[in-house]
């Protein structure tokens, strides 16, 4: 792989620089990892340019730059990279190197999600339960926060398990609800612990009041008088 890259070839190129960021069989070097993504996304290889793009965003190799973030993430995203149009969208949607667009954040998320990127679809959801930017419209939150917990998104999983909880965007069904607040929670979703606390909580104080209130409607038992 390391000759591939020295002579040239991006993909190559590309997963060398993967090998160093993770230190999978080479010694982990950031810094070496952006210097190979750097020569891949170069020539236009549309993945090494998001890993580009995601060291500068977290600074990982080389300083943190948003502006050198946003630029790298682009080229990748026009390139259709489901992962840098996600990207794209966050920094559109913080206003992180690129002024804040909550317009072009849902457009690149949207993109990313129809490739089917969880973390996009997730955030899309978000976007159509509260009605920013888009109409506010459940049904549509509801079917990009399954694709999303389908995939093991724990947020998603947590919000679509409130829609089933309130009946937004679905037919109420606590029992639903509370299957998706049991995956997230198993992926450490504070929120979906949260609600399944309270769910068991709910649960316990409605068999102590039926417990009770069977006491009361037994008969006490009387000794005959001898």
């Amino acid at each position: 792989m390391r000759q591939a890259a020295g002579e040239g070839d991006p993909q190559a190129q590309c997963y060398l620089g993967v090998c160093f960021q993770t230190g999978q069989g080479v010694t982990q070097d950031n810094q070496e990892a952006v210097k190979w993504f750097r020569r891949a996304a170069e020539q236009g290889d549309p993945v090494a340019q998001c890993y580009l793009g995601v060291c500068y965003l977290h600074g990982s190799g080389v300083p943190q730059e948003f502006g050198e973030a946003a630029k790298w993430l682009r080229e990748a995203a026009e390139q259709s990279d489901p992962a840098a149009q996600f990207n794209l969208g966050v920094l559109y949607e913080t206003g992180q190197g690129v002024p804040q667009n909550y317009v072009e954040a849902v457009k690149w998320y949207r993109e990313a999600a129809e490739r089917g990127y969880p973390a996009a679809q997730f955030n899309l959801g978000v976007f159509y339960e509260t009605g920013q930017v888009v109409p506010q419209n459940f049904t549509e939150a509801v079917k990009w926060y399954r694709m999303a917990a389908e995939q093991e998104c724990a947020p998603a999983q947590c919000n679509l398990g409130l829609c089933y909880q309130t009946g937004r965007g679905v037919e109420q069904n606590q029992q639903e609800a509370l299957k998706w607040f049991i995956r997230a929670a198993r992926q450490g979703d504070k929120t979906a612990q949260h609600n399944l606390g309270l769910h068991y909580a709910e649960m316990e104080i409605k068999e102590a009041e039926a417990a009770e209130a069977a006491a009361k409607e037994s008969p006490e038992s009387t000794t005959p008088a001898g």
